[in-house]
């Protein structure tokens, strides 16, 4: 009795089930292929960009602990081929730490003592040249094509000066911020050299401790795209640092050649502006033209402009390409791309963080693309010239 009751409820639910199928065979034949396609794509997308605005968000929450740790690692970056020198010839480690350390402390002290000596030696007759180029601007205005005059000018003034007072009234309502800004700068700073400490020190202990945060069986492909994409930074530092470096003589050179004054401090904040690739030394390169066209006139601010210009050409065109080369593959339409949304969403600390944590992904994207960990290939390229097929490649 039994049996023939479960044999007619087992062809019922058998009944249901192939119907149910016929439906959705049905309705996934109704809907074109196109659009399913668009669909799968569309899901996923939505999934990448909530993951990756999640990540943005904590970051910027924790941007106080995220930044310092971010100007340690660029910097042990900055550090890691004379550190590694020193390591392969035998100097102890506590040796090379401190070496490493106190001497880059010592040249940034150097320069900071050289840009405030010529800031105090040429402070006076910058000053009288800015204020007798203010006046002969005034002139202008007065003679020529636009012919106005002294009471406009003036009118010009007082609200330019009504505005400086209002955004100085807003400036120091937020005085109280400012305790709290230079505290947060010290705090960042120390913990920033506690970690590159701890980095030169047990930077591989530290890297294998993250990697039993992985599965056991993507520990090797962690490894790998970890490695691969350290190097990249570490050659994106080193190259910035030689083609900052470049920039910071060519221009301060022209600048001194040129008569234009404070030409030292122009050329450490081209050093600095450097490190945001392709915009930071145009950036900071304008700072000498203005100068020049304030202190020296308009054909020696030309010929300054000439200098910025070459440099910035001798950079794009020769440096970049010889010597980045193949490590560090991203476009310049990328770079500026991630250089402006990195300043976009955090500021200067964006800008400067954006081209090394864009090649960084870059990296690790093409080495786990192309499964490099099993076959200890380097990874080749970037991630969106290596989806191009191979005859498009040729024929561009």
């Amino acid at each position: 009795m039994g049996g023939s009751d479960d044999k007619p409820r087992g062809s019922i639910f058998d009944a249901v089930r192939d119907r149910s199928r016929v439906v959705t065979t049905d309705t996934s034949a109704a809907v074109p292929r196109g659009l399913r396609v668009a669909t799968a794509y569309s899901w996923r997308l939505i999934v990448v960009a909530v993951a990756v605005g999640i990540a943005v968000w904590l970051v910027i929450q924790l941007k106080l602990l995220v930044i310092p740790l971010l100007v340690a690692i660029l910097i042990t970056a900055l550090l890691w081929p004379a550190f590694a020198w020193m390591l392969r010839h035998r100097v102890p480690r506590w040796l090379a730490i401190v070496i490493a350390v106190v001497g880059t402390l010592a040249i940034v002290s150097g320069l900071l003592w050289l840009v405030v000596w010529q800031i105090v030696q040429q402070w006076d007759s910058v000053r009288d040249s800015t204020v007798a180029a203010i006046e002969q601007f005034r002139q202008y205005l007065i003679d020529g094509p636009l012919h106005l005059s002294a009471e406009q000018i003036d009118d010009l003034l007082d609200q330019g000066w009504a505005f400086v007072q209002e955004q100085a009234e807003l400036l120091w309502s937020g005085a109280l911020a400012i305790g709290s800004t230079i505290g947060h700068v010290v705090t960042g700073a120390v913990l920033a050299l506690f970690i590159l400490l701890c980095l030169l020190a047990d930077g591989a202990g530290i890297w294998r401790w993250t990697l039993r945060l992985f599965p056991k069986k993507a520990r090797p492909a962690a490894d790998g795209a970890g490695r691969a994409g350290w190097i990249t930074v570490v050659n994106y530092a080193r190259t910035q640092l030689l083609v900052a470096t470049i920039d910071a003589v060519g221009i301060g050179l022209g600048a001194a050649l040129l008569g234009v004054p404070l030409a030292i401090p122009v050329a450490v904040l081209v050093f600095l502006g450097a490190f945001v690739p392709i915009v930071g030394a145009v950036v900071t390169g304008t700072v000498a033209v203005f100068l020049a066209l304030v202190y020296n006139g308009p054909w020696i601010a030309l010929w300054m402009l000439v200098v910025v210009l070459g440099v910035q050409q001798l950079e794009g065109h020769v440096l970049q390409p010889l010597l980045m080369g193949s490590a560090v593959k991203v476009h310049p339409l990328a770079v500026v791309l991630v250089v402006a949304g990195g300043a976009m969403i955090a500021g200067i600390p964006g800008a400067l963080f954006a081209v090394p944590l864009a090649a960084f992904v870059n990296v690790v994207a093409v080495y786990l693309a192309e499964r490099a960990w099993e076959t200890g290939a380097r990874p080749s390229g970037d991630l969106i010239w290596s989806t191009v097929p191979r005859q498009r490649r040729v024929r561009s």
